[in-house]
């Protein structure tokens, strides 16, 4: 599903990414791990088309991400690849269900057929009752699943997570967790997380250190 040659990223005369070449399988679970520093979310970031690299290829289902550009990388990015971050990143001003609703309008996909699979994957994530709530409504986790729900809402074979439990305590943190593991088991999603949490990195299919970055 994801593979990525000789990755390198520089910001000046510091060199974050250094050859980083790393696959991951339709349907796995990766998690990524190293200390503060180490280029994990810099790497995240390239993956997802978010950052270009300096040097090295990204192929993410068949496309060589690197041969788009403009329109037609954001429009890659809005439908093959989900994000997951730290801070949920929902838009204050509007409710639940249009967060959830923003790329697939983004998409120009027909409204009612957005808004019917927003309210089924909100209902999916147990969140059916919240969706005209606004975020400063809901709880941490409550946020954290609008936003999962906003990253599945156009289907994407992808979905990258950078610490994704940072910001919730322990009972919702396991609730995140075995989230995860549905989304591979009954969606079919291949899933890549930066995290300290070794919970978490402990649950995926496998998982990598990054050091000055490296993989070790």
């Amino acid at each position: 599903m994801i593979q990525a040659r000789g990755i390198s990223k520089s910001y000046g005369e510091l060199q974050v990414l250094k050859g980083i070449t790393m696959e991951v399988a339709a349907g796995e679970v990766l998690s990524v791990v190293g200390a503060s520093g180490a280029g994990k979310t810099t790497l995240l970031q390239i993956l997802g088309t978010l950052g270009k690299q300096d040097e090295g290829t990204i192929n993410i289902n068949g496309i060589e991400t690197g041969k788009l550009n403009g329109s037609r990388l954001a429009r890659f990015r809005n439908l093959h690849i989900g994000f997951v971050f730290q801070f949920h990143q929902l838009l204050p001003e509007f409710t639940a269900m249009e967060n959830v609703c923003i790329p697939g309008f983004i998409a120009r996909r027909p409204r009612r057929e957005v808004e019917k699979r927003a309210f089924e994957l909100l209902e999916f994530l147990g969140l059916d009752s919240r969706n005209e709530h606004k975020p400063a409504e809901l709880s941490g986790g409550e946020q954290q699943r609008v936003a999962i729900a906003r990253a599945l809402i156009n289907d994407p074979e992808v979905l990258l997570a950078d610490e994704p439990s940072g910001n919730l305590d322990t009972e919702n943190k396991q609730e995140l967790h075995k989230l995860f593991i549905r989304l591979r088991d009954e969606f079919g999603k291949t899933l890549v997380i930066v995290t300290h949490d070794t919970s978490l990195a402990s649950l995926a299919d496998r998982m990598i250190t990054m050091k000055d970055g490296r993989i070790i």
